[in-house]
């Protein structure tokens, strides 16, 4: 039995292109008319730029009661970041995970454990590991010199833990 919370993804996200680095990547992200959340746009390796990202700030949620967090979502086969905050400053340490898409709509499980501390793509030394009671930003990100048009729609987000107990 799967035990699961659902994080709601409405709200104002926040658009953060490499034109914050003189880069020329564009995005946007919108809710069709179902409630899945599509952020696309078209990444570009221009000016030394190269990523494409949105987020979401969401009530401080304490969500260490749960092992990693579930998806369901179609990409168009390029590999793309979740990204965690902690906090809710625009710049700091961000916990991501890679997911590769595969043009179908899938379901992704991410554990917490697969969540990395990064600043500016860096791994920061001495960074502690991701709290899942502090969680207050949600993104997603592409990166990784997958230059092009992209897309990915995410139906659904929720935190989940597996019951392994006996029935």
């Amino acid at each position: 039995m799967t035990i699961r919370r659902r994080i709601p993804l409405t709200g104002t996200w926040t658009v953060v292109n490499d034109g914050v680095m003189g880069g020329r990547s564009t995005s946007t992200v919108q809710e069709d008319p179902t409630g899945t959340i599509v952020f696309a746009g078209d990444v570009s390796l221009e000016n030394n730029g190269g990523f494409a990202s949105v987020r979401l700030p969401i009530a401080e949620s304490d969500l260490s009661a749960f092992g990693g967090l579930r998806l369901r979502l179609r990409g168009d086969g390029n590999r793309y970041q979740i990204r965690l905050r902690t906090d809710d400053r625009f710049d700091g340490i961000a916990y991501s995970a890679r997911f590769q898409t595969t043009g179908d709509w899938e379901t992704v499980e991410i554990p917490y454990a697969a969540f990395e501390p990064t600043f500016r793509g860096v791994r920061p030394r001495g960074a502690p590991p991701l709290d899942p009671s502090r969680i207050r930003q949600l993104g997603f990100l592409i990166a990784d010199e997958q230059a092009g048009p992209f897309r990915l729609e995410v139906a659904d987000l929720s935190a989940y833990v597996v019951n392994t107990a006996p029935h």
